[in-house]
Parts: structure tokens; sequence; C-alpha cells
């Protein structure tokens, strides 16, 4: 049986650094909370390799397109895994994905949040596979985001001791 890392790296992926906040921002809450068999991750973008937040910024169906918002989306998802490798050591942990929430800043008449956050999504399926990886799931579109995100993704997992 293969471990999540090594399914990431099959994919030909890589996780970034753990997230990095810039500089002056504070926040007053953990973006990964851990709490007895469950795992609660806070609304995250994605990171740069470094860990740096990259984005993306903007408004989906404006400046980036569904497909654009898709890749970034899949890019979230390895961002949330490296935080989660970070507070627990390793993502083999991880028992079962309970709930995903996607929020899409999202151009006026914009109706495809549930395509962008499908990146997210497949993500997770490809590396965890079906068992581990189902979840339930929301997307929907909002009008602005913290620092101009076009996307923030947050949810929950179950994991072993």
């Amino acid at each position: 049986m293969t471990t999540p890392e090594e399914r990431i790296s099959a994919l030909g992926l890589e996780l970034p650094a753990p997230t990095q906040m810039p500089e002056g921002v504070h926040l007053p809450f953990a973006l990964v909370n851990l709490r007895g068999g469950r795992v609660l991750f806070s609304g995250h973008p994605a990171n740069a390799p470094d860990g740096s937040i990259a984005g993306p910024f903007g408004l989906v169906g404006a400046d980036l397109s569904t497909e654009q918002g898709y890749a970034q989306a899949r890019q979230v998802a390895l961002s949330v895994l490296a935080d989660l490798k970070a507070e627990l050591g390793e993502l083999s942990r991880i028992t079962g994905w309970a709930r995903v929430f996607g929020m899409v800043a999202s151009a006026p008449g914009y109706v495809e949040q549930h395509l962008v956050v499908n990146g997210f999504s497949d993500l997770v399926m490809e590396v965890f596979g079906p068992q581990i990886g189902r979840h339930a799931r929301s997307a929907i579109g909002v009008s602005g985001l913290p620092l101009g995100f076009a996307m923030e993704i947050e949810g929950e997992v179950l994991i072993r001791p």
C-alpha cells in the first residue's frame, strides 16, 4: 500500500512548504485545528513552494477562467495537505475526509463555482482514493474574499491517533 505522500509524488506533484503568513498579518485562529480525532482546517488559498501565499487573486469568471480556477483549486489542495502534514507528521493518519467547503470570489452572473472546487475534490480523491477521500462538499460564489483571494477552501478530516 502506498502512502498519500507517495501518491502525490507519483502524480508528479510536490507539496509546498507549510503556510507562511505575510509580515504584519495576524490570525487570531489556527489554520489547522486538531480536536481529538477531528482536524478542521481554516480557509486556505494556494501557497508558493516556499509557503508564502500565492493566491490566486481576482474574480473567477472575469480575471480567471473556470479552467484556471480548477487548476488553482488543485494548488489549494496541495497547500492544505502541506499544512495537514506539518500538523500530523504524516498524511496517512487521515482516515477520512468529512467535508470540504469552497468559496469562490465570482464575477457577477458566474455560476460554475462547483466546477472550480472540483479541482480540490478531484485531487483529494486521486491522493486518498474513494474510501478515504470521499467527502461532503459545498461550493458557493461570493463577491469578495480576504486579501483579494479568488478562492478559499476549508474543511474537516478524521484521523487516527
